[in-house]
Order: structure tokens, then sequence, then C-alpha cells
């Protein structure tokens, strides 16, 4: 499988040009076909994983694609090591189980071959930004990533709110994208190649280090912001919520936002060379997990909860590449896409039983929709980090990261989030599935083919916490990756990190089951602190304020200095050039007799001038 790697991405793209072009007569069908060609790509994903294993490594597949004037060689390839072949399952599986999921649940959408080829799209995009082994191929995957999400984000688009989510998806990853395209032109006018080996090589042989290495890899790092929702990049992430439910699994799960954390790990030899890069992306990572979960406490859209628990979880995994914790981070990554799809493929069946998603106006789902609550109820406790489901595993190990880095003021941050990451998933599971219905209408399980998918990854949800010594040991394999963390014998931390999670069960369950304390009475005492929050700390407004009262500032005085200054010096020389014309064009009168004076005239001034510039004549006249 090892030279047959690019038939994994071949397959998505091949099934979404097929219903893409046969269009509606194949709708019925859409869905069965893009679902077949996934399938197909897990199990030769599988299997490459099988053959990494059996020959541990890295292995390079390239081929010439162009060369530059000045001699620089840009080659199309694929990178294949344990790093790649971990992030193509990830990506194939929860696709997978996003495309059978969606063959329910988009079942009566008029667009369904659409979705189908959008969502295919998407995959293919990312699979091959997984597998790409030079920065060039890395970031035209990027960009059809980002496209993949627009086109999803946005598929109902006769939607207001969802066409404005899908621009403001796409223009705000562009800032992000800006920084990374300038980091990638660095790159390869400093070393001249932009192959991903090539540059681990430069790093270690000290040709990018000091302030440029800080430079470039904060540059590539703006472009992990936008993608995996940084601060202060996050805010399109909880308005991409307006796509349908099973796009919001798969952008926070297993494609969009991974794109940036799976980045910064594949080029960590470059971030890891300095200091000062290494201690941004920790912080700003460590500040985003607390940021994002505090909104998340007083939200009261299903699916907003979870977008912000997505930002949180994201500022994990960065905080914990960050602090040098490779393993730590890719395997929060891995967990975390098992139970976050589980949860957003939780969500879009109550969703869609009971069609709204706002939590109070859900409430006893229990009674009616066991299977639901059933994996609602072991997702939130992986997201928790409770003992022994997954979640518990991966979250400890970006804690342990923090100690081990010597990074205590992030393992505060670290603690505290996972209190607040409890209290926020158990209210809102307590509100959705405990007490009293809040409405008439009766909720029903999903069906079958929604329901599969979400019994498969509650699996994973469960069991993956298992696989924590033998991934790491797997990843020790991959390009770029840093010696084991020393291993961490303590009980402290994982009793830590415990006591948080039920600490935030037992504050969800006394104030929304149990209502020993009133909610509305904490709100109305802390309403300064429930305003800041339920209103996202008004970054949006202040995102909006710069861009009225600054950029179009800014803007209109630049369109003034266009019109007035540079086209109308354009236009200027324009007006004298008609002008001239005009004044040159009243000479040509048609009438013979003028032009034989003119000719005669002409004659006389030349014989002038030709004798005035005679020595010997103008000696004569003297």
């Amino acid at each position: 499988m090892l030279e047959h790697a690019w038939i994994i991405p071949a397959l998505p793209i091949a099934a979404a040009a097929l219903v893409g072009l046969l269009g509606r007569r194949i709708n019925r069908f859409a869905g069965w076909i893009t679902s077949a060609a996934i399938a197909g790509s897990l199990l030769l994903a599988l299997r490459l994983m099988w053959d990494v294993l059996a020959h541990p490594g890295v292995k390079e597949i390239t081929l010439p694609w162009l060369q530059t004037a000045g001699g620089l060689m840009i080659q199309m390839g694929m990178l294949i090591d344990p790093l790649s072949s971990v992030m193509l399952v990830i990506v194939t599986f929860v696709s997978l189980m996003v495309q059978v999921y969606s063959l329910g649940y988009m079942a009566e959408d008029e667009g369904i071959g659409r979705y189908f080829a959008f969502l295919s799209l998407f995959t293919f995009s990312m699979l091959g930004l997984v597998l790409s082994n030079n920065l060039i191929f890395l970031y035209m995957f990027w960009e059809l990533v980002g496209l993949s999400s627009y086109l999803l984000i946005g598929f109902w688009y006769k939607k207001p709110e969802a066409a404005n989510a899908a621009k403001k998806a796409f223009v705000v990853t562009r800032f992000g994208d800006m920084g990374f395209l300038i980091g990638i032109l660095v790159v390869g006018y400093f070393l001249n190649t932009f192959n991903i080996l090539a540059l681990g090589d430069a790093v270690k042989a000290g040709k990018l280090a000091g302030g440029l290495a800080t430079a470039v890899a904060l540059l590539l790092f703006c472009g992990a912001m936008g993608k995996s929702g940084q601060f202060p990049l996050h805010i399109w992430l909880p308005d991409a919520m307006e796509g349908p439910t099973p796009v919001s699994a798969l952008i926070h799960a297993a494609t969009m936002v991974a794109a940036g954390v799976f980045m910064v790990a594949r080029l960590f030899p470059l971030f890891a060379a300095s200091e000062t890069a290494m201690l941004t992306v920790s912080y700003i990572g460590g500040f985003t997990a607390i940021f994002a979960a505090t909104i998340a406490c007083v939200q009261d859209d299903i699916k907003r909860i979870l977008a912000y628990s997505t930002l949180s979880q994201l500022g994990y995994m960065v905080m914990a590449l960050g602090c040098g914790g490779y393993t730590a981070g890719m395997f929060h990554l891995t967990t975390h896409a098992a139970f976050k799809a589980l949860l957003f493929l939780a969500a879009g069946s109550v969703i869609h039983a009971v069609h709204t998603n706002d939590i109070w106006k859900m409430g006893g789902l229990c009674r009616s929709m066991g299977i639901t609550t059933a994996v609602m109820l072991i997702a939130s406790l992986a997201l928790a980090g409770v003992f022994p489901f997954a979640g518990f595993f991966s979250k400890d190990e970006v804690l342990v990261s923090t100690f081990l880095a010597g990074r205590m003021d992030l393992l505060f941050v670290g603690l505290l989030t996972a209190l607040l990451t409890s209290f926020y998933i158990f209210r809102m599971f307590f509100v959705v599935f405990a007490g009293k219905p809040a409405t008439d209408k009766h909720a029903h399980e999903a069906s079958w083919v929604m329901t599969i998918p979400m019994l498969l990854l509650s699996i994973l949800a469960a069991g993956l916490g298992a696989a924590t010594a033998p991934f790491g040991h797997f990843l020790q394999a991959s390009f770029g990756a840093p010696a084991m963390e020393t291993e961490y014998h303590g009980r402290l931390i994982p009793a830590l990190a415990t006591l948080m999670a039920v600490l935030g069960f037992a504050w969800a369950y006394l104030v929304y089951l149990q209502k020993a304390v009133s909610a509305s009475l904490l709100m109305r005492r802390f309403l300064p602190i429930y305003t800041l929050l339920k209103n996202k700390y008004y970054i949006d407004e202040m995102y909006q304020w710069a861009v009225q009262r600054i950029m179009f500032v800014v803007s209109r005085a630049l369109a003034w200095f266009d019109r007035n200054i540079v086209d109308g010096a354009v236009n200027g020389v324009a007006w004298l050039c008609r002008l001239t014309g005009d004044g040159l064009s009243r000479l040509q009168q048609g009438r013979l007799q003028t032009y034989l004076i003119m000719f005669v005239a002409g004659v006389v001034i030349i014989i002038m001038v030709v004798l005035a510039s005679n020595p010997t004549v103008l000696a004569w006249m003297k």
C-alpha cells in the first residue's frame, strides 16, 4: 500500500466528481456512492497503517512537477509515516460515519446530491493535506479545505444566516492563511526548498535558527490559528453551526479544525527550533482553552455549546504541542475526533426529533430516546475526562505535558478548563435529557442508519484510552517526532483532573437537576459576568467596530486617493492626448490649396534652417 497510497484520496474525489456531474438524476443513490468510496478509502488506510507498523519509519514518494527560473525544483509527492497513517484512519473513519449518518439526516433534502458531492470533496481535501510532502501542495489542499468548508457551511444558501456564516468562515480564515503563505514563501526564499523532510534537515543543520526560525514558525502558526480557531481568529467557528449538523460533526472532529493542529505537528522541528514560538503557541492554546470554555457555560444552542467546546479542546491540543507534548497533542486530537463527532451526531439526532436547537425547549428526552441518551452520556463522560473513557487518558497526557515543561500556570489553566468542561457538558445533558419535557412534541429515536454510526463512535469514545502507550510509541517513527515524553508515574495530576471533572459534574447536577441552587438566581447575582459571557466577550462587536471605524475609514481614504490621484493622473494623460489630437485634427481640412501652402511653407522653413546653420552662409550674411 505504501506505493499506492494515492488511491486513498482518489476514491472520494472520483465519487464527488461522479455525483456532481450526474446531478439530480442519481440523488437517491448519491450518498451510497460516496459512502462506498470512503469505505474503500478507510479499508486502504487501515491496510496502509498495517504496512507502516510492519515497516516503521518515514517513506517519501515524489514526482517532478515544475522548476522555477531560479532553479528551484518543486515536486509533487506523498510523505508516509505513523503520523500521516493515523490521520488517514481518523479522517476516513469519521467521514464514513458522517456519510452514513447523513443518509438518514439529509434524506428529505432536495439538494442531497450536491451535499454528498461537497462532503466527499471535503474528505479528499483533508486526505490530500495529510499526505502532502511539501509546503506548496500542503497549502493547495489547505485552501481546498477552506473552499469545501465554505460550500458546506453555506449549503442552505437560501438561509441568510448560513450564507453569512460561510462568508465569515472564508474571510476570517483568509487572514490566517495570508500569514501562512508568507511563511511558506520565506522558507522557499531562504532554504531554496519547500520539501518538508528537507526543511527538517535544514533546521538540524542550523540553516533556520534564531529570529528567522521564530518569524517563520509564527507566520506558519497564523494558518493554524485560522483553521483551528485559536484566539483571536476563533469567531468563525461558532457561526459555522448554521450548516447541516453532520457537516458540523465533520468540520469539528476530523477535518478543518484538525488541519491546523496537524500542520503544527507535521512541522514540529521548525517550531521546536524557537523557544519564543513554542511559548507563543502554548499560551495562545491555553488562553483559547479557558476562554472558549467560559463562553460554553452560558450558551443555549446545543450546537453552539459543542462548538465552543471544540474551540476549548483545540486549545488543549495546541497548548500541549507548544509545551513539547507532541504525543499528547496528537493523542487528544485522535480521541477528540471520536467523542466530538459522537456529540454532534447525538445532538443532530435530538434536533432531528424535536426540530429545535434551544436546550430549554427540550427536556426529558431520556424517556423516548434511550439510545441517543446513552451515546450522549458516553461522549459527555469522555469529554469531561472521566475514567476510564478516552478523554481521561488524552487530557491527562495534555496536563502532564504542561507539568513536564515546567509551565505550572498552564497546568492551572488546564485544570480549571477541565472543571468548566465538565460543568457545561453536563449542564447540557441534564437540561436536554433529564427532568420534564419542555414541549408536547413527541420525540422519537433516530433511524438505524443514524444510530449505527453513533454506536460505533461510542465504542471508540469509551475504549480508545487503552491505546495511550502504544499510540505514543507508534508515533516515535514519525518525521519530526521528539523522543517519547518522560514516563510520568505520579498520581497527583490524574487525581486533580478527576477531581475537577467530579466538581463540574456536581455543580451541574445541583443547579440543573436537583435545582438545589436556582440558576436564575445565580444569573441575577452575577449578571455582569453572565452578560459578558453571553455576548462572547464582545469580540464580534470589537471586530465590527474595527471594520466600520478603522478599516472602512482607511478604505474610503484609499479609494479617494485611487480615484483622484492615481486615476486622475491616468485620466489627465488621456485628456492631454485627446486635446492634442483634437487640435491637430483641425489641420485636416480636405482642401488641396491649404495642403500645398503648408507644404511650400514647410520646405521654405527647412531651407532657411539648413542655410542658417551653414557657416558659409552665416559669414556671408554678416
